[in-house]
């Protein structure tokens, strides 16, 4: 019988040693230990090591002055169809890269003699900036920010006899994000203090007009974001077919704030009427005008990688040149008496729609 028992011990004794052995090993509590998959525990600390490793762009600055812009852009258009079509942006990421981003007073003259140059054949592109260690940067840059703003397109234009007619088209197909005919004020007021909720930067655009003037697509794209934000109150985010650029509209207008039709996931053209300007947000509570100027602000995004997009990693670009630029291409609208609904007059075909559909 006092065998019996020692036997009977020894075996109890090995079962709880297997089962605290057996559960040691399944948790992985020591974090560098691989787990019983085989799959390595990441830290925290190794997570940010690997972020930090990954190859894309975490920070850009955009001064190009409108002028220099609508100088690449107008050579760009004149060159189409030509043996050498000059591209905008590469003419823009030029000049930024003699300069570490700046645009002196000479950078219209140095584009304009590059884009000769390149025009008559006796360089190229890649002769011409093959000894600038930044090019590369600022082109993938420059072309993250504007590569949705020129391209083919179909377009309807009014005739003579008030008709419209559609025709294709190649140049700017971006729009200013104010439909033409409304007044508006603006001035450089991006990274200026913010106060509501925390002390923070200004990261975006402000556009003071009338409650109710039409807010534009700048670009084409998809509906990523629609409704209430205690910072931008009413407010649409749109996302580029491309995923590089995010849109912000915000502070639209009480009870009214969208294009009824606006749901998320909508695709919208450039140009197209998405909602009205108001002076909503800076509260918790919705659709209530928290804000003392009536006034748009807009602000345009880079997202090289997903993991920017809602981090403490954004990157939010200075718009005021931008909508200096946009300013020559504004879209004409009319409001629809019955469903009290603005409306573009002149409809656009995008191909870049297309594109996007098809995927």
């Amino acid at each position: 019988m006092k065998r019996l028992r020692y036997i009977k011990y020894a075996i109890m004794a090995e079962c709880v040693l297997l089962a605290v052995l057996s559960l040691f090993l399944c948790t992985g509590k020591d974090d560098t230990m691989p787990v019983s998959s085989g799959t390595a525990v990441v830290t925290g600390e190794e997570t940010e090591k690997q972020e930090e490793k990954k190859d894309y762009i975490k920070w850009v600055e955009f001064h190009a002055p409108a002028e220099i812009m609508t100088t690449a852009y107008k050579l760009d258009v004149e060159t189409y169809g030509e043996k050498i079509h000059l591209n905008w942006i590469d003419l823009l990421a030029y000049v930024a890269a003699r300069h570490g981003g700046n645009f002196p007073d000479s950078a219209e003259k140095e584009l304009v003699k590059a884009a000769q140059a390149l025009r008559d054949g006796e360089t190229t592109i890649e002769e011409l900036t093959k000894d600038m260690e930044y090019f590369s940067y600022y082109q993938k840059a420059y072309s993250a920010i504007l590569s949705g703003f020129v391209g083919e397109y179909k377009i309807q234009k009014r005739q003579e006899d008030g008709s419209l007619q559609w025709e294709n088209c190649y140049g700017l197909k971006a729009f200013s994000p104010v439909a033409k005919g409304f007044y508006y004020e603006d001035y450089d007021d991006f990274g200026t203090s913010r106060s509501f909720g925390y002390s923070r930067p200004h990261l975006g655009h402000d556009m003071m007009g009338q409650i109710g003037t039409p807010i534009i697509a700048i670009e084409s794209g998809y509906v990523e974001a629609l409704g209430w934000n205690r910072y931008g109150g009413w407010r649409i985010g749109i996302r580029s077919f491309d995923h590089k650029r995010y849109y912000y509209y915000a502070h639209l207008r009480q009870n009214f704030p969208y294009n009824k039709q606006l749901k998320e996931g909508s695709v919208v053209t450039a140009g197209d009427v998405i909602g009205y300007m108001g002076h909503t947000g800076y509260s918790d509570k919705e659709n209530v005008n928290n804000i003392k100027v009536v006034h748009l602000h807009w602000g345009l995004q880079l997202i090289f990688d997903e993991s920017q997009k809602d981090s403490n990693n954004e990157i939010w670009i200075d718009c005021y040149q931008l909508t200096r630029f946009l300013s020559q291409n504004r879209c004409e609208t009319q409001k629809d008496e019955k469903t009290k609904e603005w409306h573009r007059i002149c409809d656009m075909r995008d191909p870049d729609i297309d594109k996007f559909l098809k995927n």
